[in-house]
This record gives C-alpha cells, sequence and structure tokens, in this order.
C-alpha cells in the first residue's frame, strides 16, 4: 500500500509539472514557437517563473488580441533540464514539426545550449533568440544573422556593474579588489575577458573564482574571499548556486551590501530561501519587479481571471524572473509584428523573415507605453550591425522582503566592449569561412 501511495503520488506530481508546460495546440495557420525549457533539477524553480511569464504573454495575446493581426500563436515545451545535450535533442525534436519550419524564435534561456544552437540554428534558419544571455560577440549580425542576444549582453552588463560600483567610490576603482565569483560554465566564463579589460584600465585588481555546477558547494571559495577581503565581489551565479553563496557570505562575515550579482543572479528565488543572509544584496536587471506594470497586472486580471495560467504558484507573478520572461516574449511578438508589417499583415511569418522581424525591431518608449510595458525593460533598437538593441540595464538592491532599484538605466562602456566583441565575431567568421555580410 505504501508503495502505490508513492506511486500515486509521484503520477500526480508529474501531472502537475506537465498542466503548467501543455501547449496551445499547433495548427497549420499558426505561429508557433518552440520552447526547450527546464522546469525541473537545480535551476527549476527559476525556470518555473521565466517560462510561466513568457507563455503566459503568449496566451494573454491570444485571449486579449486574437493574436497577432489574427495570427494565433501556439507552442510546444521540451525540458532540457538546463542540459547541454538535452537542449540539442530538444531543438532536433522540435525543429522537424512542420510549424517550426514556420518558425519563430528558439528561446533556450541557456547560454550553453545557445553556444551548441548557434550554427544549427542558422543552418536551419531558425532565429535564436538570447534574451539576456548567450554569446556576445552574435551583437555582430553581419557574422551570426540568426543569433540575436538581445537589450544586454554579459560584458556590457558587467561593464556596468564597474560603472555603477565606480561611481560608488569617487568615479574610479584604482586600487580597489575585486573577485569575479562564477558559475563555471559558458555563463558564467562569459563576461571575463569584459572584466579583465575594465581591470586593466581602471587599475583595479581582480581575482577569478570559479564554482563548480550545480554550484551548492562553496565552502572553500568563501574562505578565500574572506582571506582576500576584497572590496567588492561581482557574483554571476545561477539556481541553488545564489542562495548558497548568500548562506555562505554571511557565515564568513562577508557584507551582503559589498555583493552585485548578474540579472541571473537577482530574483526572489535567490533571495527568499537565503532569508536574513541576503538582505543588502544587490544585482543587475534588465527589468522591474512588480504588478504595477500595466501588462502584468491586465494578465493577472485576462489570463488568470480566466483560470488559464500557467503558473502553479500565482503568488510569483510579478516577480522578477515572471516580469522577464513577459519580457522576452513581448520582444518575441513584436519580432513577428515587425515582420508583418513588411511581409503581410495576418499571415504567418517563416524563420527568415521573424529573423528580419528581429534585426529591425523598434520598441520605443511610446511602443511600450502602448503594450502597457512602460519601465519593464528598456527600449530595444537593433540593426544588423547590432542585435542587443540597448546595452542598459539598472541596480537593485533587496531590502529584506522585495527588490529596490537604487539606479537609474546604466549604459556599459561601449567603446571599450563593442571593439572586444567585433574581434571576437572576426576571430568567428575565420574559423568558420565565413564572409561576413548583412542579409537584406
Amino acid at each position: 500500500m505504501k508503495s502505490m501511495k508513492h506511486l500515486m503520488l509521484a503520477a500526480a506530481t508529474a501531472a502537475s509539472l506537465l498542466s503548467t508546460a501543455l501547449p496551445a495546440a499547433a495548427q497549420a495557420n499558426d505561429q508557433f514557437i518552440a520552447i526547450p525549457s527546464y522546469r525541473v533539477g537545480p535551476y527549476g524553480t527559476n525556470g518555473q517563473s521565466y517560462y510561466g511569464g513568457y507563455v503566459d504573454y503568449l496566451n494573454y495575446v491570444n485571449m486579449k488580441d486574437g493574436g497577432i493581426n489574427g495570427v494565433k500563436l501556439s507552442w510546444e515545451e521540451c525540458e532540457t533540464e538546463y542540459n547541454n545535450a538535452k537542449g540539442v535533442e530538444c531543438y532536433e525534436r522540435m525543429k522537424n514539426k512542420n510549424p517550426v519550419t514556420k518558425g519563430t524564435a528558439i528561446n533556450s534561456m541557456a547560454t550553453g545550449i545557445s553556444y551548441a544552437l548557434i550554427d544549427k540554428s542558422a543552418e536551419d534558419k531558425v532565429p535564436l533568440l538570447m534574451m539576456g544571455y548567450g554569446r556576445t560577440d552574435a551583437v555582430d549580425g553581419s557574422v551570426f544573422p540568426y543569433a540575436f542576444p538581445l537589450v544586454t549582453t554579459y560584458q556590457m552588463q558587467v561593464s556596468a556593474i564597474v560603472k555603477f560600483l565606480a561611481s560608488k567610490n569617487g568615479g574610479s576603482l584604482a586600487g580597489k579588489k575585486i573577485v569575479f565569483l562564477y558559475h563555471d560554465s559558458a555563463y558564467g566564463k562569459e563576461p571575463i575577458v569584459a572584466l579583465q579589460a575594465e581591470s586593466s584600465i581602471g587599475k583595479f585588481k581582480l581575482i577569478e573564482i570559479p564554482v563548480a555546477h550545480p554550484g551548492n558547494e562553496q565552502g572553500a571559495q568563501w574562505l578565500r574571499i574572506r582571506q582576500e577581503n576584497p572590496d567588492y565581489v561581482i557574483f554571476w551565479g545561477w539556481g541553488v548556486m545564489n542562495q548558497t553563496a548568500l548562506k555562505a557570505a554571511q557565515k564568513v562575515g562577508y557584507a551582503r551590501d559589498k555583493i552585485i550579482g548578474s540579472w541571473w543572479a537577482g530574483s526572489e528565488e535567490d533571495t527568499i530561501p537565503a532569508g536574513d543572509a541576503a538582505k543588502g544584496y544587490m544585482s543587475a536587471t534588465w527589468n522591474v519587479a512588480g504588478k504595477n506594470v500595466p501588462v502584468i497586472a491586465d494578465i493577472d486580471k485576462v489570463v488568470y481571471g480566466a483560470g488559464k495560467g500557467n503558473m502553479q504558484d500565482k503568488n510569483k507573478v510579478g516577480s522578477i524572473l515572471y516580469n522577464r520572461g513577459v519580457s522576452a516574449a513581448i520582444a518575441t511578438v513584436e519580432a513577428v509584428r515587425t515582420a508583418q508589417d513588411k511581409f503581410g499583415k495576418g499571415k504567418v511569418m517563416s524563420g527568415e523573415q521573424v529573423r528580419w522581424g528581429l534585426e529591425n525591431l523598434n520598441i520605443t518608449n511610446a511602443r511600450l507605453q502602448q503594450l502597457g510595458a512602460t519601465g519593464l525593460l528598456p527600449e530595444i533598437k537593433t540593426s544588423c550591425e547590432n542585435h542587443e538593441g540597448s546595452g542598459m540595464v539598472k541596480i537593485q538592491q533587496w531590502d529584506g522582503s522585495k527588490w529596490v532599484l537604487v539606479s537609474d538605466w546604466i549604459e556599459g562602456n561601449k567603446n571599450l566592449i563593442h571593439p572586444l566583441f567585433k574581434a571576437s565575431a572576426a576571430k568567428y567568421a575565420k574559423e568558420k569561412g565565413i564572409t561576413p555580410a548583412c542579409m537584406k
């Protein structure tokens, strides 16, 4: 009987998880969106909020507007567990579904998976959307025509963090000591070249300390930080690694208001489980939290009011990661809308046409206001030369119960960072035999 109860409980749990990921049924005349997501594993809690927001907005557009100029959105999720091989398997499985050939952007929310897909997606003509993650050098659309690291890249983000810290020290970090504590993966390593360049021109000492996946063991790293006694820790964590770091910092007596994380280390999923250890901690962000953003409040009313919300825990609607998922979905939908403006309103757009839409995005503050998303994310204007579109972040601080903004929009040092990714893109083009050129 006990065994039977365990089986029944497991089945119920599986069914519950599955219900959050059920797709809208794909039809031949739908704009289909393949979503390689993760809702289980060490990063699953974060994925649940992000993809919950992403799916809720797609559903909202269908329910509120009847789709994009009458074209309904449909989607399907495939569980990757934040694993690169599984991410590729999901992509291969979903790209063979007929609607994918009429595709919209693939959004894996995983830098390692996006690295693995960057060549495949270009070959298949499926845009690779990397909202706040992925390869920084993919900003160069002449080399990476199908890859879009939208809003702000890791390198511009870390540069903005350095600018913010300098502003707290009379405009200079010269003579300071900064530890870069990072997830030992493509995600964690991505900003290192920019941080080394900042260290060189800013004349501060940089100490790089990696943390092995998934990051729930950091005792040795924090003992070293205590020994080094740096002025600041720039923290590039994800998932369970984040709350572990905050608790470890408290244990060794390192002040949390001297730690500033990336936007993937700055959510309620990171701070609430850490309790008092999180108070004072700061992070970068490219979107705000809260239900006071009109579109978030309207999703709550329209989607959840009809009992069709994607989140099992409705209290997370309006959280940082939920709102970030909504932001990513807004960019996806606006890319399709932009493509329709050129290739035909009321028509399903191909992957090639959506690529054009992503490369010609112009999400102004006026447009954000129309969408009810004023202040939710920065303006985005892309081109072949700039697949990033913004480069801006804000800094937020955890006050013990909520995130509070402590800066306005900050732009990283573009004159320093853009030549770095241009050089990287040129090297990639040479290795792959690509002749850089802008697509029409």
